[in-house]
């Protein structure tokens, strides 16, 4: 752009990331605001993601899609800063990203114009893709840290690490170990000996952690995060290589560390269903399910996402407590749960005891066996009874 006689100043959310501009800066025109949102990512966007259970497609935790409403606030900040009218990324024209910063530009700024390099005719016909790339930028001695021999593309925040594009474009194609920067090898590298600590929620948010190893609680949800990361890490918690569908259609394969953040949701489920009522939690999955989609398709500000994010934040104002958590080898499980006493709990263990009666009348359930098979019975009466697999046919 700076060849096409623009003058740009630059924002970036990650200190780190202005590296890559060092060599670059000497010789042109370039302004670089540098913003610090780590914080503001935990707790406006981290936190609530994990209070709402979000997931996509049953696997993707978000760790990119929640940044970009995050980093598009601190954009348009920077724009109001330096009086800017346009925004430029560099968001490929076949990716989620585009979406997401755009959509969130409207919403934050609507006057704000677009420019999309990877969107231009004369910028594709110059760059093919990412290897031109690699290539114009060795030739004016900018330091980029993807490189022909690591020929993928890294986007890391304080949640995770995602890994896409190069080799990882052939899904057949097995992710080197060379590729993981966040987690051990949980095979070869974690320690074999699982470790214990206690998660406390208050209405579905984290509050504190608890390390039993060292004794430690930490409170804060910035330091909550990192030390759930390192440990996590250590134990290649975390790790998930996927095909997902993209909101433009396409199909893509994706390599994820987040090893904080697994450890956080598997937590705030198992509280979750020990805390709600059932019909509550069932409609919950379905907002949540919607609200994964709106996230993960720019939609974070958008009126259906506040609506949705509302409705989930109701339905968590039970869902405070802690969970007992085990670290081992590739994996988290939780071994014990307990509610808030103030909150109450659901689970009542005099009534679900097998070894006490009252409460419960056993002879009830005879009746409401026979309601439910109604519909069975007729189905068969219509239709035939229904018929076993044959295992020798």
């Amino acid at each position: 752009m700076v060849e096409c006689g623009w003058w740009l100043f630059g924002n970036t959310s990650s200190p780190n990331a202005c590296n890559s501009l060092s060599g670059f800066t000497t010789t042109i025109p370039l302004e670089v605001i540098v913003a610090d949102v780590k914080q503001s990512f935990v707790e406006d966007y981290i936190w609530p993601a994990i209070q709402m259970g979000l997931v996509y497609e049953e696997r993707y935790l978000l760790g990119t899609s929640l940044a970009r409403p995050c980093i598009s606030v601190a954009l348009m900040e920077a724009a109001r800063q330096c009086g800017a009218k346009y925004l430029a990324h560099g968001a490929t024209g076949k990716g989620n990203d585009q979406v997401r910063f755009e959509l969130s530009a409207y919403a934050l700024k609507p006057d704000l114009k677009i420019i999309a390099p990877w969107r231009d005719v004369e910028f594709c016909r110059q760059f093919q893709g990412r290897q031109d790339l690699i290539a114009y930028a060795q030739r004016h001695d900018i330091e980029v840290s993807a490189k022909p021999a690591t020929p993928w593309s890294t986007d890391a925040n304080i949640l995770h690490i995602s890994y896409e594009s190069g080799i990882l474009e052939d899904p057949n194609t097995v992710a080197p170990d060379s590729l993981y920067e966040m987690t051990v090898d949980p095979l070869t590298k974690a320690p074999q000996d699982p470790v214990r600590l206690v998660i406390h929620f208050e209405r579905g948010l984290p509050t504190s952690v608890e390390d039993f190893a060292s004794s430690r609680v930490y409170t804060k949800p910035l330091e909550m995060l990192e030390f759930l990361n390192q440990l996590g890490g250590s134990y290649g918690i975390g790790r998930i290589d996927i095909v997902e569908n993209r909101y433009v259609g396409l199909k893509s394969r994706g390599v994820y560390e987040t090893p904080g953040g697994t450890i956080l949701y598997a937590a705030h489920q198992d509280l979750e269903v020990f805390a709600l009522d059932r019909e509550v939690l069932r409609t919950k999955q379905v907002l949540r399910n919607r609200m994964a989609d709106y996230v993960y398709n720019g939609f974070w500000f958008s009126p259906e996402a506040v609506y949705a994010r509302r409705c989930i934040e109701l339905a968590e104002q039970r869902v405070s407590g802690k969970v007992t958590m085990e670290l081992a080898p590739g994996y988290c499980r939780a071994i014990a749960r307990k509610s808030a006493e103030e909150v109450g709990a659901l689970y009542n263990e005099q009534l679900v005891s097998m070894d006490v009666h009252g409460g419960y009348v056993p002879q009830d359930a005879g009746g409401f066996i026979a309601i439910n098979a109604v519909r069975i019975r007729e189905h068969v009466r219509a239709f035939g009874p229904y018929e076993v697999p044959n295992p020798d046919k």
